[in-house]
């Protein structure tokens, strides 16, 4: 087994060698180009700010500095030592670059704070790892003497990211859900009564590997149904939930609130693998972020996943408190650094005019791998905007793709360690117990 990930990691890396002289071309192409074309001017601040943005290594951690910098801001980045050679470190919106321990070391929140204190922080944007959320919730009492936090407190993370407890909340406000039990062995899912209803099982702690699993239970057979059950690492000690599959179209948020005002929101059709993000207009999912915020007086960054089922009826089936790739689509919008930093502000959302956003080398994987959809996919890549590339700012592009990628895939070779895919949206490897 050992080989074969050897090999696939090889053969990847030689991949992205190929692709390299077109790469560092594009790169060369639009420097220079800045030499006879001034990039737009920054503007002037009313009150200039030194925001620190953590989650370096993923693209809504650029899209942030760079909207932060646009709006005459300063932007710290942080990011774990394990990614210190992530490309977004070398953006022209970003002022300083720092490496701190990984959120669940017992100095995290000590780093942030040194961080804080020597670079004179106004206001801490956390941009976390599922792992990191509750972290940075409990940073937040040793940071907000110091600057503001944007995120929400810890009782409220891990209510809002325990997929169990977020369903009670939701009851617990009147609003709807899918009926949702709480599994802590591989029987009780084997023993359940499904009575015709079918139902899909998540991973409470954040499962990097098993995530976009939607196979459903009960499965053809009871030999099936478990067999499936047992593949799956649910124990007391990492329960997982049994949810009703509703059949519709499902949606992802993303929203900035608060004091429990919405000032950011955007909403995307959803998907298990997702990494394509347009905005459409669902007034009804805006009305429920809406309440759920007010009702409980949220401040931070908050992303649900919705469904609506065929029955035309809207169930919340997830919280994540945290920052959302959606939030790419701001990538044009003047007004989204001061929906972040002001109180007040008139919800901002995507503008009508900003393309869809993509990651090419996801696009070209998808071209080159997939049967047909070719001419949808070159559609994609047509009338839409790559997250990383800007022509006034291309060295994250050519970075991430042949600096940090590349120098994660040579940490796991030497360590013969193995992996299951590249997200260049998060900017890592996915594989068993990450972040």
């Amino acid at each position: 087994m050992r080989e074969v990930f050897q090999a696939k990691t090889i053969g990847t890396l030689a991949l992205l060698q190929v692709v390299l002289p077109l790469n560092l071309a594009l790169t060369t192409f639009a420097l220079l180009r800045g030499v006879f074309v001034a990039p737009p001017p920054v503007a002037v601040a009313a009150q200039r700010k030194t925001i620190l943005v953590s989650g370096g290594k993923m693209t809504k951690a650029l899209q942030l500095a760079r909207s932060f910098h646009a709006a005459g801001h300063r932007v710290v980045l942080v990011e774990s030592s394990k990614y210190r050679f992530n490309g977004h470190r070398f953006s022209r919106a970003v002022d300083r670059f720092y490496t701190v321990p990984a959120p669940d070391s017992d100095n995290y929140a000590v780093a942030l704070l040194a961080v804080v204190r020597a670079e004179e922080v106004d206001v801490y944007v956390p941009v976390c790892s599922p792992v990191a959320s509750y972290y940075d919730a409990l940073a937040k009492d040793q940071l907000s003497p110091h600057c503001e936090v944007l995120h929400c407190d810890a009782d409220m993370v891990a209510r809002l990211d325990d997929k169990y407890e977020f369903f009670a909340l939701v009851a617990s406000l009147g609003l709807s859900t899918p009926e949702t039990h709480r599994v802590t062995a591989p029987g009780q899912v084997e023993e359940f009564d499904f009575t015709g209803t079918d139902y899909i099982l998540k991973s409470i702690p954040y499962d990097p590997v098993h995530r976009r699993d939607m196979t459903t239970v009960p499965r053809p057979t009871a030999t099936e149904t478990t067999t499936y059950a047992r593949s799956k690492p649910i124990t007391e000690a990492t329960p997982w939930i049994m949810q009703e599959f509703v059949r519709g179209q499902e949606y992802c948020t993303h929203s900035l609130v608060r004091d429990g005002a919405v000032q950011v929101f955007c909403c995307c059709e959803s998907s298990a693998f997702q990494i394509n993000y347009r905005m459409v207009d669902k007034p009804e999912i805006e009305e429920w972020v809406g309440e759920f915020a007010q009702r409980l007086n949220l401040t931070g960054q908050v992303s649900f996943d919705f469904i609506q089922g065929d029955d035309g009826r809207l169930h919340a089936i997830e919280c994540n408190p945290r920052t959302h790739s959606a939030i790419t689509m701001f990538y044009d919008h003047p007004d989204l650094a001061r929906a972040y930093l002001e109180r007040g502000v008139p919800v901002v959302k995507p503008l009508p005019h900003s393309k869809p956003t993509y990651w090419i080398y996801h696009e070209l994987w998808r071209l080159v791998t997939q049967r047909g959809g070719r001419a949808h996919r070159l559609a994609v890549i047509a009338q839409g905007k790559d997250a990383i590339f800007d022509w006034d700012d291309p060295l994250p592009f050519l970075l991430v793709h042949h600096l940090q990628i590349p120098s994660l895939l040579l940490s796991n070779l030497l360590r013969r360690k193995g992996w299951t895919g590249i997200d260049f949206n998060i900017g890592k490897l996915i594989e068993a117990a990450g972040d």
